[in-house]
This record gives C-alpha cells, sequence and structure tokens, in this order.
C-alpha cells in the first residue's frame, strides 16, 4: 500500500523549498510524510533548523512510498550523495514519483531519471556539467515546474510551482480548487467564493 511521502534531509538542506508542498500533503490526513537521512543523526537545515531523521535511506520502503522529495543543498554540487542516487532510481523504478527542486534535481540527472522525461531546473548549464545526463533536449527553460513520467522537477524560485505539482500527482483537492490555491499562493488572488465574504464566514 503506497501511503508514505518521505523527504530527504541532510546538512544543509534547503529546508524551505518544500515546505508548503508538505504542509498540503500532511491538511487531508491520508498521506504519512516521513523524513530520511544519510544516516539517522540529526541534521541542520540551511535555515538552522535541527532536524532528526525519521529514518535512512536504507530503510526506504519503495512499496510504500507514493513520492520521494529531494530539496536543493550544496552537497549536490560537490557531487556527494551516491547513496540518494541509487535510492532514487529504486523508488521511481518501484513506482514511486520522485521530485527534485532546486540543486535537489541534480541527483535526479545523476539517476538517468531526466534523459526521458520534460524536466526543468535552475538553469539547462546546470545539469549540463552532470556526468552522464543525456537529457538536454527534453529540458524546459520556460517554466519552473515540470511534471512528466513521475518525475517532477522544479527551480529554486519555483517552490509554489513545486507544491502544485506535489497537490496534483497525489490528486488533492479537485482541479478547480487546486487553481484557486495556485492562484492565491501565486498571487495572493482570493478564491471566487469568498471574496467579499465577511472574515468570520471564511476563517470558519
Amino acid at each position: 500500500m503506497r501511503d508514505t511521502v518521505y523527504v530527504l534531509v541532510f546538512d544543509g538542506f534547503a529546508d524551505w523549498q518544500a515546505a508548503l508542498a508538505l504542509c498540503e500533503v500532511r491538511r487531508p490526513g491520508d498521506w504519512q510524510v516521513r523524513t530520511l537521512g544519510f544516516s539517522r543523526a540529526p541534521v541542520v537545515s540551511m535555515g538552522g533548523l535541527t532536524v532528526q531523521p525519521d529514518g535512512a535511506l536504507t530503510e526506504l520502503a519503495p512499496d510504500r512510498a507514493v513520492l520521494l522529495i529531494v530539496p536543493g543543498g550544496h552537497l549536490w554540487l560537490r557531487g556527494e550523495g551516491a547513496m540518494a542516487v541509487e535510492r532514487l532510481r529504486e523508488a521511481h523504478a518501484a513506482g514511486a514519483t520522485v521530485a527534485g527542486i532546486d540543486t535537489g534535481v541534480v541527483p535526479l540527472a545523476r539517476a538517468g531519471l531526466l534523459d526521458g522525461v520534460r524536466h526543468t531546473g535552475n538553469w539547462a548549464g546546470q545539469l549540463d556539467a552532470v556526468p552522464g545526463y543525456a537529457g538536454e533536449d527534453q529540458y524546459d527553460a520556460e517554466v519552473l515546474a515540470a511534471n512528466d513520467g513521475g518525475v517532477i522537477t522544479a527551480s529554486h524560485l519555483g517552490s509554489v510551482e513545486f507544491a502544485r505539482e506535489v497537490i496534483r500527482t497525489l490528486d488533492l483537492y479537485s482541479p478547480a480548487d487546486r487553481e484557486d490555491w495556485f492562484r492565491l499562493f501565486k498571487h495572493a488572488q482570493l478564491p471566487s467564493w469568498c471574496v467579499g465574504a465577511p472574515l468570520a464566514e471564511v476563517a470558519a
């Protein structure tokens, strides 16, 4: 039974990039959110938050994973994190969606998961430097997030778009509500049904 959204955490991970998506994932109560580290040792995020992983990457259960989220961080540009690259391949092969944002797209490229799907990132040249990357013709520089073939990718500027693709992948809310959500968080546009409504009614 696929009921778990995994989030990779490590020293220096960009803690804000998946936060909006995770709030929406947890809101309905249908999905478990579990943090995984390279070990079970506590890590400190880029924003200075200490996080105790729920488990190590070796404990990821591919048959329970519906989604594996990889945030950005400097370690990806240092060529580290080989264990994550292998687990990304395994999770995707088992049917889970894998999602990278910012430099978190780099390990997806290292895993060969971008070669045959439409994808994006911070800029095309960043991925061109990844050994073995062969997805140049699939790179879409016109979007802040892309979702294709069980792979979600996003620019460091696209956390709202990233969250929208996570919401769509997990089939949260109706299509109309998803668009209302996006306009609210991206453009500060209230849904039409609450424009002009008393504040107490909106809060209810």
